[in-house]
């Protein structure tokens, strides 16, 4: 379990974990049910000497940051209606982004209740399924990767109410990391 401190940032060693309790934190602050929000992570340092106006505006501009931090930028709003995976299989980005990062609410269901999902659902009815479900719970999730393989993931349920708790781990969500590492494959 990993904490986050309201007002101080994140506490984490790593910068990619410091990001993914960043943009948790952030999200957190937004409430719940709120759409997916995408994320490009940027190297702080780099940032602040090739796009100086654009580091001042988010706050950037002093000394004192970390040499090995990341900046999450918030990108545009993602289309409503379109599926992740299909969105994310679009984005291509250019080589200043270190990294990306998603932050996403889904229904999940404890391992004991995979037994019991009725076969031949199509999406819309196991959706249905899951909503309805007594044990179901409603998570956030935020993760991270980076160009050179780095994971990282955050979760959050919705009925701890605590900012402090906060589950972190580089295979928490290993098909989400798969796709937003996707984004960054090259088709040479």
């Amino acid at each position: 379990m990993s904490n986050a401190t309201p007002g101080t940032g994140p506490l984490a060693a790593h910068p990619l974990t410091r990001a993914v309790l960043e943009i948790d934190e952030y999200a957190a602050g937004l409430g719940w049910d709120q759409p997916a929000r995408l994320f490009a992570l940027v190297d702080t340092a780099r940032l602040r000497t090739e796009e100086p106006g654009l580091a001042a505006q988010l706050g950037l501009d002093e000394d004192g940051e970390e040499i090995a931090s990341l900046t999450p930028i918030e990108q545009d709003e993602m289309p409503s209606g379109a599926p992740l995976d299909e969105f994310l299989a679009t984005i291509a980005w250019p080589d200043a982004v270190t990294g990306c990062a998603l932050t996403v609410e889904r229904q999940m269901l404890p391992p004991s209740a995979e037994g019991a999902v009725p076969e031949g659902l199509d999406d819309a009815a196991l959706a249905k399924w899951v909503a309805d479900h007594p044990d179901r719970q409603e998570v956030r999730m935020t993760v991270a990767v980076l160009r050179d393989g780095a994971r990282e993931s955050a979760l959050r349920l919705r009925e701890k109410g605590s900012p402090t708790e906060v589950v972190t781990g580089a295979g928490l969500v290993p098909g989400l990391a798969d796709a937003l590492a996707a984004t960054f494959a090259t088709t040479d």
